[in-house]
């Protein structure tokens, strides 16, 4: 019977494309779609309009306004973008709260340095970033970091600070340890800048690296980099009185990060457009992870 029916099926197929016809086997699944322009609370959306929220597509059946999309029959569910599987955003597998997806549409431009496998590889580093408190904290958390990261670094597109004049000034000779890897050798590197060379000691020590005789390894490894920037985040106050972490963790907001980032440069009125572009990409983040920025997002 088996072979009677392959005999069948060649006899078939052989009719087939003596007549010129093809078999059309089923198209494979298509990739997921480029996300639309992140959905904005504040935008109006008519009819036909687009968004994306939490890794998908979502289009406006009418005119409608700071209706979140999926808790609202007005958004029609396009399904997910930027490269995501399932009902969701891809979830990591490093736990980690920001999807590759969501990595992507929040950097869309990042020169290739800044890796996300380079971001969850440094993760290790600091286990409490952005895994303390609900899932709302950790996630606004995560958003805050990345929005004080892009400021710093134009999108992640900057490795190294581009006032190549400052270069010099960045070795405190009156440290004991000196500038062993050179006078100019400790300017600004990775997503928040690294700089000075009693800075590139503390956070080599803290790491467990020697960035003090090595500070390029901070411009050659994404993961480096990548902890470095975490070392900051998770442990200095700088100009302010608290960690960036200890500000989103405990509830202080995201102005707090920024005073301890910049602040003696920007905060208190010294430089609004420049804590204005931190919190727009703060909004903007949070709006992707789909959680609310909270309050206090100034300084």
């Amino acid at each position: 019977m088996v072979r009677r029916l392959l005999t069948s099926f060649a006899a078939l197929a052989a009719l087939v494309m003596a007549i010129g016809l093809a078999i059309v086997l089923p198209a494979s699944s298509a990739s997921a779609a480029e996300c639309a322009a992140p959905w904005s609370s504040s935008a109006v959306y008519t009819g036909g309009g687009t968004a994306s929220y939490n890794g998908r597509n979502w289009l406006a059946k009418w005119w409608t306004q700071n209706e979140r999309p999926g808790s609202s029959d007005v958004w029609s569910d396009q399904g997910t973008c930027g490269g995501g599987t399932g009902p969701g955003p891809s979830p990591s597998p490093s736990g980690f709260v920001v999807s590759e997806a969501q990595f992507n549409q929040m950097f869309p431009n990042r020169n290739s340095f800044y890796t996300y496998s380079g971001l969850t590889a440094a993760l290790s580093a600091y286990p409490g970033f952005a895994n303390t408190g609900s899932d709302t904290v950790k996630k606004q958390e995560a958003a805050a970091f990345l929005a004080n990261v892009s400021h710093e670094t134009g999108g992640l597109v900057h490795i190294v600070e581009q006032n190549t004049a400052n270069y010099p000034h960045y070795c405190d000779r009156n440290q004991p340890y000196g500038c062993p890897a050179g006078q100019a050798a400790y300017y600004g590197r990775g997503p928040i800048q690294l700089s000075w060379n009693f800075n590139y000691k503390a956070a080599g020590d803290a790491l467990g690296i020697d960035l003090l005789n090595n500070p390029h390894r901070v411009e050659r490894e994404p993961a480096v980099a990548w902890k470095t920037g975490l070392w900051y985040w998770n442990t200095q106050n700088g100009p302010g009185t608290m960690t960036p972490h200890n500000a989103m963790v405990n509830g202080a907001g995201f102005g707090q990060t920024i005073r301890s980032i910049n602040g003696s440069l920007e905060c208190d009125g010294k430089n609004p457009a420049q804590v204005q572009s931190r919190v727009n990409n703060y909004q903007r983040f949070t709006q992707i992870l789909g959680v609310p920025a909270g309050s206090n997002l100034s300084c």
